[in-house]
């Protein structure tokens, strides 16, 4: 099943439940994963295609919920978070930290890094390979730690 199906599927379904919140959430899924395959001029986008477009949305989700928490507007944070976990049904498993210190491991390996100098061949090594599966600033964090 693709994720447009599954999320056709999974809008029915809050619908008949008037689950709002997740109704909302699906529908902002499914308008960027459509305005994505117009802007690259597709009927359909591959997974990996959808993995980045979700990937996007839960990032300027998570970066909002920062912003909003140090200006102190927990209605918004509330909101947010719910929407967090409804765009996180959608995404691969996340790595573990133990998993990804041994890709990043081997990356650093594969590229030959001795030191922070060498950090953006390291993050290009890995990113591709982490990709939905790792959030980006930990993989940046661990690279470093790696590096120094």
């Amino acid at each position: 099943m693709s994720l447009l199906e599954r999320l056709n599927k999974d809008m029915i379904q809050a619908m008949k439940n008037k689950e709002k919140d997740k109704l909302t959430t699906i529908r902002m899924m499914k308008s960027s994963l459509q305005n994505e395959a117009i802007k690259l001029g597709k009927q359909e986008l591959s997974a990996e295609e959808e993995l980045t477009v979700l990937s996007r949305e839960l990032k300027q989700r998570k970066d909002s919920l920062q912003e909003f928490e140090k200006a102190g507007r927990q209605d918004l944070v509330e909101k947010l978070r719910i929407e967090i976990e409804h765009v996180e049904q959608y995404m691969p498993e996340q790595l573990s930290e133990e998993e990804l210190v041994s890709v990043i491991k081997q990356s650093i390996a594969e590229t030959g890094a001795a030191s922070k100098a060498d950090m953006g061949r390291v993050m290009a090594a890995i990113m591709p390979k982490v990709k939905g599966k790792a959030d980006g600033s930990l993989v940046n964090k661990l690279v470093q730690q790696h590096l120094s």
